[in-house]
C-alpha cells in the first residue's frame, strides 16, 4: 500500500492495477491477444486508465455526485470510429523534425506550428477517414497584447453567424453544397448491404466530406475567435439553448452545423490566455425585445422581422444589431430600466400604440420595419 494516498484514491490505485494485470499481463499470454506483445505497453496502461476515469464518472452520474447531464456507461469503441493512442514521457522522443514513437519509429508528421515548449504526453489520432494527426501537450505562457476596444457584444445567428455591437457582422460559410452531397451518400449508404467493400467506401466517402465541412467551420471560427479576442478588452456573449433549439425540425440541421458552442469555447480559452474578461449573460435576458437607445420594451418579435422603429425615441434598429448591443450592456452591468421606460411610454404615448396597432395586428408596442 501507498500510506501518502487517501483511502478512495488508494482504493482506485488497487483497481487500476488489477485490471492492468487481467487486460493487457494477462492478455497477452493468450492466443487472441498475443498481439499487444507487439505495441507499446504505455497507450495500453492509458486505456485503462481513461477506462477506470469513464466509469467514475458513470458511476457518480447514477449517484447524483456528478453535475450535469447523466453519464451512460462506457461502450466499446467501432473500428470504423475515431481511435487514439496516447504516450508518455519514456514513450516518444523529438529529434528534429521527426518524432520517435515506442515499436512504431520515427514519423515525419506535416508541422503547424513551432512547440512552445517540451510536450508531457503524445496522442496518435486517426479519425474516420484513415487521415493521421499527432496532439502534443504543451505548456505556454500567457501573452500580453493591447485591446483597440474596451468592451463587444455578440449576437450569434444561423445566416450570418455574428453580429456586433459595433455594427461589424460576419457570415457564416456556406455548408449547403457539402450538405447536399453527404446527405446523397447517406441515403445511398443505407441501401447498401452491412460489411460490403462498397459501404466501406461509401463510408468513407461520407467521412471526407464531414472532414471538410469540419475543417472549414474551425477555420473560420479559429480565425474570428482570434480576431474579436485580440481586439476587445470584455467579450460578451449570450447562453444559447442549442439542445432545445434543434429540436425545430426544419432548423435543427443548420443549426448543428454552425458550431455556436465551440466558437464559445474558443473564445473562452482564447480569452483567458490573452488576459481577456469573458462573460455570459443569462438566456433569459430580453436582449431582443428592448431598443438598446432608450431601454423601451416592446415585447418579442417574430423571427421574420429584422428591423424595428422605436416608438418612444424613433430609432430604427436592426434586429441583430440591437440585440448585440442589449447583450454588451448588460455584460459590463450598464442596462436599462426596461420597466421604468415601459410604463412610462405606455402613458405618454397612447396615440402612437394605437398608430402602430393599425400597421401591424402584432405591433401594440412597436412600429415594425421589414428589410
Amino acid at each position: 500500500m501507498m500510506p501518502w494516498l487517501s483511502a478512495n484514491s488508494q482504493k482506485s490505485y488497487q483497481v487500476t492495477t488489477i485490471c492492468t494485470h487481467l487486460v493487457i499481463t494477462q492478455a497477452k499470454k493468450t492466443v487472441e491477444r498475443e498481439w499487444l506483445s507487439k505495441v507499446s505497453n504505455i497507450p495500453l496502461q492509458q486505456s485503462v486508465a481513461d477506462l477506470g476515469v469513464a466509469y467514475k464518472n458513470y458511476f457518480d452520474s447514477l449517484k447524483g455526485k456528478r453535475k450535469g447531464k447523466k453519464v451512460g456507461k462506457p461502450r466499446f469503441k467501432k473500428k470504423t470510429n475515431q481511435q487514439s493512442a496516447r504516450f508518455r514521457i519514456g514513450g516518444f522522443s523529438i529529434k528534429g523534425h521527426e518524432v520517435y514513437l515506442t515499436k512504431i519509429g520515427n514519423v515525419k508528421p506535416i508541422w503547424s506550428r513551432d512547440l512552445p515548449s517540451s510536450p508531457t504526453s503524445i496522442t496518435v489520432i486517426k479519425d474516420c477517414a484513415n487521415r493521421y494527426f499527432l496532439s502534443f501537450v504543451v505548456e505556454i505562457e500567457p501573452v500580453n497584447i493591447d485591446a483597440k476596444n474596451q468592451s463587444i457584444g455578440i449576437d450569434l445567428g444561423i445566416k450570418t453567424f455574428a453580429v456586433m455591437s459595433n455594427g461589424d457582422s460576419w457570415e457564416s460559410p456556406d455548408y449547403s453544397r457539402l450538405d447536399k452531397r453527404i446527405r446523397k451518400l447517406q441515403k445511398k449508404l443505407a441501401r447498401q448491404p452491412k460489411d460490403s467493400k462498397r459501404r466501406n467506401r461509401t463510408r468513407i466517402r461520407i467521412a471526407k466530406l464531414h472532414n471538410q465541412v469540419t475543417d472549414t467551420r474551425k477555420d473560420f471560427l479559429h480565425k474570428l475567435s482570434t480576431k474579436i479576442v485580440s481586439e476587445n478588452q470584455t467579450i460578451v456573449l449570450e447562453d444559447l439553448n442549442v439542445s432545445g433549439m434543434v429540436k425545430n425540425r426544419k432548423l435543427s440541421r443548420a443549426i448543428s452545423l454552425q458550431g455556436w458552442r465551440e466558437f464559445r469555447t474558443l473564445c473562452e480559452g482564447k480569452s483567458e490566455k490573452l488576459h481577456r474578461d469573458f462573460h455570459v449573460i443569462s438566456r433569459w435576458e430580453p436582449t431582443s425585445q428592448i431598443c438598446s437607445e432608450c431601454g423601451y420594451k416592446w415585447g418579442k418579435l417574430d423571427l421574420k422581422i429584422r428591423s424595428v422603429q422605436c416608438l418612444n425615441c424613433r430609432t430604427e434598429h436592426d434586429r441583430d444589431e440591437n440585440a448585440a448591443k442589449n447583450i454588451n450592456k448588460v455584460g459590463i452591468g450598464h442596462c436599462h430600466d426596461s420597466k421604468r421606460t415601459q410604463r412610462q411610454s405606455k402613458t405618454a404615448t397612447v396615440a402612437s400604440v394605437s398608430e402602430a396597432s393599425s400597421v401591424s395586428p402584432s405591433a401594440t408596442v412597436g412600429e415594425y420595419v421589414n428589410r
